[in-house]
């Protein structure tokens, strides 16, 4: 494996990014964030701002993008690439992927996740801390599927969709591109591209 890895976002989920790599096998790790030097990242470095990426790179053997904002963070996948960086997937060694399942480059999945046989998880997407994608779902690029939430067979998770804290989807749903599940929520039917969705079952969000 490669020795080290520059994390583009030191937030909370940057910070959560850099344990999982060192306990995947890193040696080293430090962050590029536009928030730096005033933002606090425990024992971890911040090297500077995302800017910095073209000057800082050669000293790192792979990026990876650890940026909350769906949207945001598979833009900004693009650009390391573009710059000719290295952008692997990060699977924490205790979470369990089937063999069979396909992860694209940049995914994130955390301790805990399970990602069952014939599983697509697309570029940027992140699986967080036990979450579970059951056999032939398709979780598409940016997608976030958030720590406990479930997902039943054969659904299709649209780009850069939000699925949150320990919602549960039936099989052979389809969340639309932008979308979003709220946290605990029921899906019993397909959501619309950019709809948001609560309750039990989930229902479209009326906003006053």
């Amino acid at each position: 494996m490669s020795t080290g890895l520059l994390i583009l976002g030191a937030g909370g989920h940057g910070r959560v990014v850099a344990d999982a790599a060192l306990q995947a096998g890193y040696h080293r790790v430090a962050f590029l964030d536009d928030k730096a030097p005033a933002l606090g990242s425990g024992p971890f470095v911040v090297l500077g701002p995302l800017a910095a990426l073209p000057v800082v790179m050669a000293e790192w053997e792979c990026t990876f993008v650890a940026i909350g904002s769906n949207s945001r963070r598979l833009e900004l996948f693009q650009e390391p690439r573009r710059l000719g960086c290295k952008t692997p997937a990060l699977v924490h060694p205790k979470a369990i992927v089937s063999p069979y399942a396909g992860i694209a480059d940049g995914a994130f999945i955390a301790p805990g996740a399970i990602v069952n046989f014939g599983a697509s998880i697309g570029a940027a997407a992140i699986i967080n801390t036990g979450a579970t994608v059951d056999h032939d779902c398709a979780v598409e690029a940016g997608a976030h599927i958030s720590p406990g939430a479930h997902l039943a067979g054969e659904i299709v998770v649209g780009e850069c969709a939000w699925v949150g804290i320990g919602a549960s989807i039936r099989n052979r749903i389809q969340i639309g591109a932008h979308a979003t599940v709220g946290a605990g929520a029921v899906v019993i039917r397909d959501v619309a591209e950019r709809e948001t969705v609560v309750g039990v079952p989930a229902a479209p969000l009326k906003r006053s």
